[in-house]
């Protein structure tokens, strides 16, 4: 049953850089995910407004994380002042850098273009409760969890709805049709539904696996496997936190990467665990699709691989066809471009490292350096990449022929940067590779902050040519500096440079 609304006692707030709250935008979908069939931990909230009265890491890798934050990045960003610019998009803004209580003063000049050409941060929907782990943008809605157990539900910027776990914080968030999946940190995977009489309810449906099914497998010793020393578990249940979630190509399957060193197909259907790949060393910290049934994992073992899926009758079977890295330092996110034909992977050391697809084989074709630590999320949208780091920033790339150039940094949050969401911006003209994108960031820093990014930003060369890590790197526009000097591209055969775990 499930249980009562109540009326949160805390307000979320949203602080926007042009005074209002109200802003349309189209989505391109949903970015980034249940304890068998106790529904007596889950609650669903909502809040009422105006118009309600009148008629929603720790990540075990190289790095040393402990509950997802180093000991050196403890209590840094806990009581943080926020960032509130007042700005007007009736005329292009000074750059938000400029105008952050925390930095010094520095100008920016206008481009030549008009104001959709404008980058810069749109204002934050703050909530004092947890810090950030994971986002989904889906229609005019935006989810957002967290560690403090909720999943809040956004609209126009306005707090609408929000369903709660007593299950552990919510690392992954996926949304398959009417259906919502949500990982949490102690391994669980939830089911919800909206209720077709009342948007702003969820209900939870299940669990990933089921309660029948995890019996049915426990009558059978041949279905237990090793999950640590001295213990055996069904083999169809994750025993370590999810650290991921995807879908397939034709949203049919579910894929759940976890920090027990494995990768779990679901069949969504009929919530059925199709497989449990053996993945990795070491834990699995993400998991990504990409098109003819290839699928992409990375690892804290410090390897990328490629796996082909195939069908035998009604069950799936994957096995690994390439290895596309292996380092010291962990793979802590990976993302593919929307055409498929490109691969990219955040590392502990603060590279981004690409593919690029050559029939049904990838072959390395460069490095990004723009950040100082390690590189936590990544994101992808027309012809733009996003790298999300725990040194606070957020890099804009943007992709030319075969080059990379960093368009921008995006500066704001006072913690990590954990997790990207990105749609379509439909208040703009722009069209093909020129429409605008929102982009939503979550942090540590307990925010999530909202950003206008146009790829049609013109961006400069850096006025010291010796601050390059490589040939071929642009800098970021004057006013958005870049933490490690220049941000840089390296092309195929460049050194990638390791870096010490708590730099």
């Amino acid at each position: 049953m499930m249980k009562n609304s109540t009326r949160s006692k805390m307000p979320a707030t949203f602080e926007s850089s042009n005074g209002s709250s109200n802003y349309r935008r189209n989505t391109i979908g949903g970015i980034l995910q249940s304890d068998p069939n106790n529904e007596d931990d889950d609650v669903s909230f909502r809040f009422s407004t105006a118009s309600d009265c009148a008629s929603h890491d720790r990540r075990r890798s190289s790095a040393c994380y402990n509950n997802d934050a180093p000991p050196s990045w403890e209590a840094t960003w806990e009581d943080s002042p926020l960032f509130t610019p007042t700005t007007s998009f009736g005329h292009y803004p000074s750059s938000p850098l400029s105008q952050s209580p925390w930095h010094a003063h520095r100008s920016m000049a206008p481009p030549s273009n008009d104001v959709y050409s404008y980058t810069g941060l749109m204002g934050s929907l703050v909530r004092e409760e947890g810090h950030i782990y994971s986002l989904a943008a889906y229609g005019d809605l935006l989810y957002t969890g967290s560690d403090s157990k909720n999943i809040r539900v956004w609209k126009n910027q306005t707090e609408f709805t929000g369903f709660k776990s007593n299950s552990g914080l919510v690392k992954a968030i996926i949304i398959a049709g009417e259906r919502i999946f949500t990982g949490h940190q102690d391994g669980k995977i939830r089911v919800w539904k909206v209720s077709n009489k009342n948007p702003s309810l969820h209900k939870r449906i299940g669990t990933l696996p089921t309660f029948k099914a995890c019996v049915k497998k426990s009558m059978k010793p041949k279905n237990y496997v090793e999950v640590r020393k001295n213990h055996n578990g069904v083999w169809i249940k994750h025993f370590d936190a999810i650290s991921s979630l995807t879908l397939s190509e034709d949203a049919s399957l579910l894929y759940s990467s976890s920090w027990d060193k494995t990768i779990k197909v679901w069949r969504i259907e009929d919530s059925k665990c199709l497989e449990s790949i053996n993945a990795h060393d070491d834990a699995v910290n993400s998991v990504v699709v990409g098109c003819n049934g290839l699928v992409f994992s990375g690892s804290a073992d410090g390897t990328v691989k490629v796996w082909r899926r195939e069908f035998k009758g009604k069950r799936t079977k994957h096995h690994m066809t390439q290895m596309l890295l292996k380092q010291e330092c962990a793979v802590t996110s990976l993302v593919i471009d929307p055409s498929a034909s490109r691969l990219y992977s955040g590392s502990s050391d603060g590279l981004v490292n690409f593919w690029d697809r050559d029939r049904q084989v990838y072959t390395h074709a460069g490095v990004l350096r723009g950040h100082k630590l390690a590189v936590l999320c990544l994101a992808a949208a027309g012809n733009l990449i996003f790298s999300g780091s725990a040194d606070t920033n957020i890099c804009v790339w943007k992709r030319e022929g075969g080059d990379h150039v960093c368009l921008t940094v995006l500066n704001g949050h006072t913690g990590p940067v954990k997790c990207l969401a990105v749609e379509e911006d439909g208040g703009t003209p722009a069209s093909g590779e020129d429409k605008n994108w929102i982009l939503y960031s979550g942090s540590l820093d307990k925010s999530v902050k909202i950003w206008r990014v146009s790829p049609q930003q013109q961006h400069q060369t850096p006025h010291n040519p010796q601050q390059h890590a490589a040939e071929g790197g642009l800098a970021s526009p004057p006013g958005m500096a870049c933490p490690n000097g220049a941000p840089s591209f390296s092309k195929q055969g460049s050194r990638i440079h390791q870096r010490s775990r708590h730099e």
